[in-house]
């Protein structure tokens, strides 16, 4: 029995050995392997760190979503190619959460609603009002300080608006320069579409007060796919767009015509199904809204506005591991159709930083499905500048030097079963000695 245990072990011992010799490691990134090129070109003379706007084709021919496979070479003297570090960088807004600027203070004074709000400790731009009112125009003067002590300085008076009972759209946002105040006072002032005086002003109207990211941090885009072929389709505006593999989609943004100024609110649906699904369902479905108010003053006081969002969030993963249709679908119900100049796909902005020397030339290659992500000692990189050398981002090309990597593959990966099917040999091998033994034993007795 022992000898069969023996056995036994030794087996399992050979088969992890013969595992793990054909987990091979990582390769090394090689500039024969990798299958596309483009330059990366400097100002002249330029040296430190330089960044490079990433488009929609790297991440396209990139060999995985995540685009573990880009690496930036410098030809050194007799034209060697050496690997260099680097980091990509993705726009956003920091921070990326908004947070609650609490209420304090607040009052009724004739039919004016009087409050303040004590502000994040950071620089902020637009201050989100959370307002229990419908079918309203309101005007805000807005004041900040440093404090209850601290003398106040005038911010502006801006138009919020609901236009729910015109179906339009509805905008509660005090869109601010860019201020670091801790508290700010303001007083609003609720009015009828119409103009006349508001029914029913109470204090509970004030639910509360939100604070984005600053503007001056705002998320960057690049366009990855655009249409102007817009067609028309019962009540529908319908666009379709093709998007590439591997490339991220985060928002849609509508293009109008020049001389369309009409107000509008619209449902949006977008609809991304990839091309190798076979479902008649859609992978995925995004809903929302765009909108546009443009009015002049009235006679009445009321100021003008001016305001509009034609944008979407469309966070699309169904393209990330092959081609995707994309389909947009404005629902324009019984109004006229907008007049649509172009929908577009678009991604963060993504940013390839590295250090360059003086008088190197540098290239970003990409395109080598072996390849995994990099780990550099990013010593220079860990925090960039703001301020850093543009790097321009050649044509694609096709490198002239590429070679395919050879993949080696085994007997048993390309036959997974033989390994249970020698288990299972040796579990009966085992299983009939373990039966001998008992028996032979019985006998001794």
């Amino acid at each position: 029995m022992k000898l069969a245990l023996a056995f036994l072990a030794a087996f399992f011992w050979q088969a992890g050995t013969i595992h793990l010799s054909e987990s091979a490691p990582t390769p090394q990134a090689d500039p024969l392997h990798l299958r596309y090129e483009r330059a990366l070109a400097l100002p002249a003379n330029a040296s430190g760190i330089a960044c490079a706007i990433l488009d929609a084709t790297v991440y396209a021919h990139s060999a995985s979503a995540s685009a573990d496979d880009l690496r930036v070479f410098r030809t050194v003297s007799s034209g060697k190619q050496q690997e260099i570090p680097f980091v990509v960088s993705y726009s956003e807004a920091q921070p990326t959460d908004a947070t609650t600027a609490t209420v304090h203070n607040l009052s009724l004074r004739n039919g004016i609603l009087v409050f303040d709000l004590a502000m994040p400790p950071r620089a902020y731009t637009l201050v989100d009002l959370q307002l229990a009112a419908q079918n309203f125009i309101a005007t805000a003067d807005v004041s900040g300080s440093d404090g209850p002590s601290a003398p106040s300085r005038p911010l502006g008076t801006f138009t919020l608006f609901d236009l729910t009972q015109q179906q339009l759209a509805r905008s509660t946002s005090l869109p601010l320069q860019e201020s670091t105040f801790a508290q700010l006072h303001i007083q609003l002032h609720l009015h009828r579409i119409d103009g006349g005086r508001f029914p029913n002003v109470s204090t509970a109207i004030i639910e509360g007060a939100t604070v984005p990211a600053s503007r001056e941090a705002q998320t960057l885009y690049t366009v990855v796919a655009s249409t102007r072929s817009i067609i028309q389709q019962g009540s529908a505006s319908l666009a379709q767009l093709n998007a590439p593999a591997h490339v991220p989609i985060e928002r849609v943004h509508f293009v109008l015509q020049p001389a369309d100024t009409s107000d509008f609110l619209r449902s949006v649906s977008i609809r991304a199904e990839s091309d190798f699904h076979i479902s008649p369902q859609p992978q995925e479905v995004i809903d929302g809204e765009i909108w546009r108010v443009t009015r002049a003053a009235s006679a009445s006081g009321d100021p003008a506005i001016h305001a509009a969002e034609l944008t979407l969030p469309a966070v699309i993963a169904s393209n990330l591991h092959a081609p995707a249709t994309i389909r947009v679908e404005v629902n324009n119900s019984a109004y006229p159709p907008l007049r649509l100049k172009a929908v577009q796909l678009e991604m963060r902005q993504r940013t390839l930083c590295f250090d360059a020397a003086r008088g190197s030339t540098y290239t970003l290659r990409y395109g080598d499905n072996a390849l995994r992500a990099t780990v550099y000692d990013l010593s220079r990189l860990a925090v960039l500048p703001s301020r850093p050398i543009v790097a321009t981002l050649g044509r694609e090309e096709f490198s002239r030097q590429y070679l395919q990597r050879k993949v080696t593959i085994t007997y048993r990966e390309r036959n997974p079963e033989q390994r249970w099917v020698e288990l299972l040999a040796a579990l009966a091998v085992v299983g009939a000695f373990a039966a001998s033994h008992t028996k032979r034993r019985g006998r001794h007795r």
